[in-house]
């Protein structure tokens, strides 16, 4: 333990602007349920974007400060500021999840038996060096397992692992899932295999379905292709997928989806029905990285639902027990099931480097940065 403590911030102004900074802090003293963590390793994931930027318009951004200490500002667009009213003036800690070493334990049995352990961590404000957090927001990780394979315990694996549960609770029978080949999609991919469920991966571009297929995958759609529409209606009809997860938002690809399901379910129907088949279908928006309009051109049916899935308020309606069991199932496999690929590690200050940016904020399909708070 040090007397220094550096915190990623983000912070909206009264000025209409949005200030990217470090910040020093003072080091944490845990309470009696509480360990403070030094974090070793974080994750960018899309989610931790909308708290870093807001509602900036990033392409205005500018840094001053130096090398080691540098600040990013950028303009917030005026029709924006009424919504962020709660949180102008305020530096919010930035950074969803990450891992690392418990370094002091408050005085509970549970605190102390985490003393010296490699720990996942969630609850917010992981970009910064040291964390004190509840021992109930700690995953402990398995013997030999460094923060780098652990830093991503919680956001994408617990995502996946939910989709799989709210399919079963809701009474679906196979999952579509587009941007198939990301991380998350991957993870996604072989918990449907371990699990026997169906899952049909739509992608955009040839190689991520080779990459898919490699892994196992036994439906993957390309929707650049001219065939799209009849492939993803070709393996609907095959395995009955009646929800799907999107995260990517706008457009109409939700549409698409709901129109192939559709035509997949009227093949049973004996005779027309103005109000279509009685098959519902379900399709969650989990994510944003169109924030365009969601189109939606309605030939089908009425038997359906459009509905935002965030991870916290899905694991709320799981249960206790449900969630236990899938965190540990998150440990056992942190290396393998859930593995992510890091192909970028940056530095506190190099998350603040306008070039990081412009890398990141692309949240390309394939690349995963990695915040590393101590280099």
């Amino acid at each position: 333990m040090t007397d220094t403590n550096t915190q990623l911030t983000s912070t909206i102004n009264n000025d209409n602007t949005l200030t990217l900074a470090l910040k020093n802090i003072d080091m944490p003293t845990p309470q009696a349920d509480e360990v403070v963590v030094r974090i070793e390793a974080a994750p960018l994931n899309p989610s931790d974007l909308g708290v870093l930027f807001s509602a900036a318009d990033m392409s205005t951004a500018k840094q001053t400060g130096t090398d080691h200490n540098p600040v990013i500002t950028a303009n917030v667009p005026s029709q924006f500021m009424s919504s962020l009213e709660k949180r102008v003036g305020k530096a919010v800690p930035v950074g969803n999840e990450g891992a690392g070493t418990v370094v002091a334990a408050g005085s509970s049995p549970a605190a102390q038996a985490l003393m010296g352990k490699t720990v996942a961590v969630i609850g917010g404000g992981t970009y910064r060096q040291y964390l004190c957090t509840k021992v109930q927001s700690c995953l402990e990780l398995k013997e030999g397992t460094t923060a780098k394979e652990g830093a991503s315990s919680f956001v994408n694996p617990l995502t996946a692992l939910t989709m799989v549960e709210t399919m079963r609770a809701e009474g679906h029978k196979a999952i579509i899932h587009a941007a198939a080949a990301s991380n998350l999609g991957q993870m996604l991919n072989r918990i449907c295999i371990a699990d026997g469920v169906d899952l049909i991966n739509i992608v955009r571009k040839p190689e991520q379905e080779t990459l898919l297929r490699n892994m196992g995958a036994k439906y993957v759609v390309n929707s650049s292709s001219d065939t799209f529409i009849d492939d993803l209606t070709a393996a609907i009809i095959e395995t009955g997928a009646t929800i799907s997860f999107d995260p990517i938002g706008g457009g109409q690809l939700t549409s698409d989806i709901l129109n192939c399901m559709e035509v997949a379910a009227a093949r049973d129907m004996k005779e027309h029905s103005l109000y279509g088949s009685d098959t519902f279908k379900q399709a969650y928006i989990y994510g944003a990285l169109d924030r365009g309009p969601i189109t939606l051109n309605r030939n089908f049916g009425f038997a359906w639902a459009v509905s935002g899935f965030l991870l916290f308020n899905a694991l709320g309606k799981l249960g206790t027990e449900t969630v236990m069991k899938m965190r540990k199932r998150v440990a056992d496999e942190i290396t393998t099931t859930f593995a992510s690929n890091y192909t970028h590690e940056v530095t506190l200050a190099e998350v603040l480097k306008l070039e990081s940016i412009a890398a990141y904020s692309k949240q390309a399909t394939g690349e995963k940065f990695l915040v590393k708070p101590h280099a």
